[in-house]
């Protein structure tokens, strides 16, 4: 009987627990969430009053320019990011977790980028790729880097990507590092006594016992990279030309102060939808090649 009313004591405890910490995520997501999708209808411009336009603002989305290459530029960013930034921090993995010397120190080293705030790490580099790279393009004679490459419409995605992958890599490699210290040596043994080289190794062993840590990455590199905005905000502000202009950016840029609140909303709702369908598909066909292996 002590025992049995130990139990729902403990249980009572943890939903009391629960409900302040429910409450704050009703609060602060869900909340917001659901003012967001209303406001989506209305031609709320962020002040005073607003009328109901019922589907007039997700009609008027897939027929602005503006929104349709800010999307082009964030799944161009996001597809190049996501597969620059996992296969560099899957050979950091690699290297980091071989038997080599101070590994513990570089790992250390390596997770410093993921520990600085976005922004910060965009003004830093917005002065190298705004002063430090043209000098030493000057200097060298490359014309590549002879000017800023946040000032140009073709080259300023690419400065971007290079920030985003810099700081994305970090906790990628944590993550792959802790994905390969779960493969048994034995197996490694095993295909040196079958006469298996470094590659088909790493091709039929280690692959397949990481893949739930590669099916991680992948979803948090993807929704990460779609969500851009402390790099947009510190780099380029959208420009030159709107040419780096994120979904995020545009629709705070012009939800806040541009008095599109309620048309953002829709773009907003609309994102988010995509995020979560996109989502689900990676980790839908991820878990079937975990199934298959």
């Amino acid at each position: 009987m002590k025992s049995s009313k130990g139990v729902q004591d403990r249980k009572k405890t943890f939903m009391l627990i629960t409900i302040p910490v429910l409450a704050l995520f009703f609060c602060f997501n869900t909340l917001p969430l659901i003012k967001g999708f209303i406001y989506s209808f209305t031609n709320f411009k962020g002040y005073g009053s607003y009328e109901w336009v019922g589907l007039r603002n997700y009609i008027d989305l897939f027929s602005d320019s503006r929104v349709g290459k800010s999307y082009l530029f964030t799944f161009k960013y996001a597809l190049v990011g996501t597969i620059l930034t996992n296969v560099i921090s899957l050979i950091l993995a690699l290297g980091l977790n071989s038997k080599i010397k101070g590994k513990s120190a570089l790992r250390g080293i390596y997770f410093i980028p993921n520990v600085l705030g976005g922004l910060v790490i965009g003004y830093i580099f917005s002065f190298i790729f705004t002063y430090v790279l043209p000098t030493i393009g000057q200097a060298a004679g490359i014309d590549f880097l002879s000017s800023s490459m946040l000032s140009s419409t073709g080259k300023a995605w690419f400065a971007i990507v290079i920030v985003g992958c810099w700081q994305a890599v970090a906790m990628n490699t944590i993550i792959y590092i802790s994905g390969l210290q779960t493969v048994p040596e034995d197996v490694y043994e095993a295909g040196s006594i079958d006469g298996a080289t470094k590659w088909k190794k790493f091709r039929h062993l280690t692959l397949p016992l990481i893949i739930p840590f590669f099916s991680i990455n992948m979803v948090l590199s993807m929704k990460n990279f779609l969500m851009v905005f402390d790099q947009i905000m510190a780099l380029t502000k959208g420009g030159p030309s709107q040419s780096t202009e994120s979904i995020s950016f545009l629709i705070y840029n012009n939800g806040m102060s541009g008095g599109q609140f309620g048309f953002q909303s829709a773009n907003a709702f609309l994102f988010f939808v995509m995020i979560v369908g996109i989502s689900v598909f990676q980790m839908t066909v991820m878990g079937k090649k975990e199934e298959q292996l």
